[in-house]
């Protein structure tokens, strides 16, 4: 658990934050400005905060009334920032031992097994200059993993890479948030990486958090899903593999007491798997459809329904405790007279649900 209350002036910003971070990926999202960076460094030791403290796993990092502040070597945090900063003149395989050489602890992860899990083995006697974007990053994470990290620190790793660079990435950094049990902080821009990545979030805003929690329901609460987002806007939701139909390829999973049909045979029954659904792919029923191909009806309650100022409505609807949004236009929840309570189906095509 990293544990976090502090409070740091610099000219005419402040930031006066206090969280908890679990195990887990942990995302801070914000406007440029909101304090996401100064968080970051007060975390890692690289800026001393005025008053307050900080805690991981027992260990006091900070304390402003006890006068402790560790330096940043003893605190065993690995920072990986936009740029992979890596030591020019030392080949992969030195980089990523750079931070091992200095630390050797039991408790990192073996050598091997990051390489592998990164998939930089075809890299190691390389030399940072001749590695892509995406391939530097995944080695700067490779070496805050082995420096045996008590907690990891992302300050907008993939903002420096192109739409390329980040698809080749985010599988990798999924494999690695899995294989480790750390309080993870991310700090980004981008809310879909958020999403695929991180349980909770935290929304900064003018250094002060105005929302924390699930990162779904944060969402939704800071209003975050803007006309911006639209055709990104959806929820992820956990879900459980329930069974497999091998004949047509299809994977059924159990999803508050509804069955939910995806594509590929994924997993094993039991294992645990998280589910997009985007909003725009979700259409709503006052009934069942009858002889459709439409495979995913899932009948629900509606929880809300907000309506802008442009052609577009927005409807929660909670299919047996997973909430759903689905991206209608304001004619239609007009029409079907949709409000909170009322009975409704959520419609989704098999084909429109993704493994997040």
């Amino acid at each position: 658990m990293l544990d976090v209350e502090i409070s740091r002036r610099a000219g005419a910003f402040s930031l006066d934050v206090a969280f908890a971070a679990p195990a887990g990926v942990t995302a801070v999202v914000g406007r440029s400005g909101a304090g996401k960076s100064t968080l970051v460094a007060a975390v890692a030791g690289l800026a001393r905060p005025d008053e307050g403290h900080i805690d991981l796993d027992g260990t006091v990092l900070f304390d402003s009334g006890a006068g402790v502040n560790l330096p940043v070597r003893k605190r065993r945090i690995g920072v990986v920032f936009q740029e992979s900063r890596l030591f020019p003149h030392l080949s992969v395989r030195s980089n990523l031992l750079f931070g091992r050489r200095r630390r050797r602890d039991a408790a990192a992860p073996a050598f091997d097994q990051v390489v592998e899990t990164l998939g930089v083995g075809h890299l190691l006697s390389r030399r940072p200059r001749s590695l892509s974007g995406g391939e530097r990053q995944r080695v700067a994470i490779g070496r805050a993993l082995l420096s045996g990290p008590r907690a990891l620190l992302f300050d907008e790793p993939l903002a420096a890479l192109d739409a390329e660079r980040k698809a080749e990435i985010l599988p990798f950094l999924e494999a690695l948030i899995q294989e480790v049990s750390l309080p993870v902080l991310y700090v980004t821009h981008a809310l879909e990486e958020a999403r695929r990545l991180a349980r909770g979030l935290i929304v900064l805003e003018g250094g002060r958090i105005v929302a924390a929690g699930a990162i779904e329901e944060t969402i939704a609460a800071a209003g975050l899903a803007s006309a911006g987002d639209r055709l990104l806007d959806g929820v992820t939701v956990e879900a459980t593999i329930a069974e497999r139909d091998e004949r047509y390829g299809l994977t059924g999973l159990a999803l508050g007491g509804h069955r939910v049909w995806v594509p590929g045979l994924i997993g094993a029954p039991g294992d645990p798997a998280r589910l997009r659904f985007l909003a725009r792919d979700v259409a709503i029923a006052l009934d069942p459809p009858q002889r459709s191909s439409v495979r995913n009806v899932l009948s629900g309650v509606v929880r809300g329904v907000k309506r802008g100022d442009g052609p577009y409505a927005s409807v929660s609807v909670d299919v047996g405790g997973a909430v759903l949004r689905a991206e209608i236009t304001r004619r239609a929840a007009a029409e079907l007279d949709l409000a909170p309570g009322r009975v409704v189906y959520a419609l989704v095509k098999s084909v429109a649900v993704s493994r997040a």
